[in-house]
């Protein structure tokens, strides 16, 4: 089911208004962590080309709140995004794919990430909760 741009605005204002509380990241990236095992692993793995820790802990924040936007518009949490379900989803263009399955998400990525490797990675991310969802 196609994310409606209201759905994402939503969940960026609410968590624009929870920044002020310093663990609502934390436990935003923590429970991403918990939950999706294989996709930490895979964005770890790309930590020196995003740039270190730092932009892995951000590319989390933003692939967790997308899975928000899942969550709210599925009305259930996604599945496991298991090594397999991210390989099925990484060939071809991610930004046309997207682009045609995803189009708010895509918004989302290309006005809130700079970065190529990041927003390819967050894109990969998306891809694969649409397959979930």
């Amino acid at each position: 089911m196609r994310i409606p741009e209201k759905i994402v605005e939503d969940i960026v204002k609410e968590a624009s208004l929870k920044m002020s509380d310093a663990n609502y990241s934390a436990v935003l990236v923590g429970g991403f962590v918990q939950t999706q095992g294989p996709a930490a692993q895979y964005i770890s793995a790309s930590a020196e080309e995003m740039g270190g820790a730092e932009e892995v802990v951000n590319a989390i924040f933003h692939t967790a709140l997308l899975a928000e936007c899942f969550k709210r518009t599925n009305n259930q949490t996604i599945g496991e995004m298991s090594f397999e379900i991210l390989d099925k989803v990484s060939d071809g263009d991610r930004k046309e794919k997207l682009r045609l399955r995803q189009p708010a998400l895509l918004q989302y990525i290309e006005t809130n990430i700079e970065d190529e490797s990041m927003a390819k990675t967050v894109m990969l991310f998306s891809l694969a909760m649409d397959l979930l969802s």
